[in-house]
């Protein structure tokens, strides 16, 4: 039985929009939340094309905002998906903001974003098998596998981090920090 499949350029997809003022915060720079919102939304658009179903975000990775993005630009979300697993999907996202005046388009920001595709009953359907088909659809697809592992061991070193809070002798362990232990240990 022939699996399933589609090539990354099923899934890229891009969403363009205007930035208005009530999208800036007090500095008059575009909120951080809005730009989020709308990777959420590229990423919801490129993993549903190549899962053909519903999917959900599960985990946002690397968000660095690098520039301002400004009122009255048009800004760009490239999203396309880098890695497949059984039910789950990275999308690889870029943002750039558009300057219309002076035709200078600039990179904001990138992520990652991790999405489960679910069936009608809510729970994980196995997505079709990614088609790479040139050299940078095989690197995208190797880092994701990298940072997937990355991921895991960080999770793992967390977890051990939270279980083993050595609370006796954080007089020690916070004498070079800025802060103030205020009680009696």
């Amino acid at each position: 039985m022939e699996t399933f499949s589609r090539p990354v350029r099923h899934s890229q997809t891009t969403i363009t929009e205007l930035m208005i003022p009530s999208y800036a915060n007090f500095g008059g720079k575009i909120h951080g939340g809005i730009l989020l919102s709308l990777m959420d939304k590229v990423a919801y658009a490129s993993s549903s094309k190549h899962a053909g179903t519903y999917c959900v975000t599960v985990t946002v990775d690397r968000v660095e905002f690098l520039e301002p993005v400004e009122v009255g630009e048009l800004v760009s979300l490239h999203a396309s998906v880098n890695y497949v697993g059984n039910s789950s999907l990275i999308v690889g996202i870029r943002v750039e903001a558009l300057n219309v005046k002076t035709n200078i388009t600039k990179h904001t920001n990138s992520s990652y974003f991790t999405m489960v595709a679910k069936g009608d009953d809510n729970k994980p359907v196995m997505v079709p098998k990614l088609v790479l088909e040139n050299k940078e659809d095989i690197k995208r697809f190797i880092e994701a596998m990298r940072m997937r592992e990355i991921k895991h061991r960080i999770n793992e070193q967390l977890d051990d981090a939270r279980s083993n809070s050595d609370v006796e002798h954080a007089s020690e362990i916070l004498k070079k920090e800025r802060c103030i232990i205020d009680i009696h240990l």
